[in-house]
């Protein structure tokens, strides 16, 4: 199991959009965006209803996930956060996850979703495989 550094942590939990990568059933890539945050070493985004990422996680669990960071590296690039992982969806969870990254992503007094009563949802769970892009944790996998 890969373990996540501190600076990795760090840009994951920074409010940074990410741009989350699955399979098409004819391999073609899908990419959307998401908001993500850690729950111990998995990296977690919430979904309301089961839209054609969660679908291609169900059939094949192979993710990619990329993010600026904000920062810059030694070198003058700027840094970017790259992780190969598999991902697995669990029922339920995701109103209280999508509040919870709200508040890093919208602020600390925005409720969302901004609906009364909103669907269980999902969570999708990815377990880091490999980390690289440009910053403290290239090399890291």
């Amino acid at each position: 199991m890969l373990i996540l550094t501190e600076e990795t942590r760090a840009a994951l939990e920074g409010g940074h959009l990410a741009h989350l990568a699955t399979l098409n059933s004819d391999g073609s890539p899908q990419v959307t965006i998401v908001w993500v945050g850690l729950d111990g070493d998995d990296i977690v985004s919430g979904h309301l209803a089961r839209r054609k990422k969660l679908r291609n996680v169900a059939r094949d669990p192979r993710v990619t996930l990329s993010m600026e960071t904000g920062g810059t590296a030694s070198n003058g690039l700027a840094e970017y956060l790259v992780i190969d992982g598999l991902a697995r969806v669990t029922e339920g969870g995701a109103p209280e996850l999508l509040q919870r990254l709200a508040h890093t992503y919208l602020g600390s007094d925005v409720r969302f979703p901004p609906m009364s009563d909103p669907p269980d949802g999902f969570v999708l769970r990815i377990t880091p495989v490999t980390v690289g892009g440009e910053g403290p944790w290239a090399g890291g996998s």
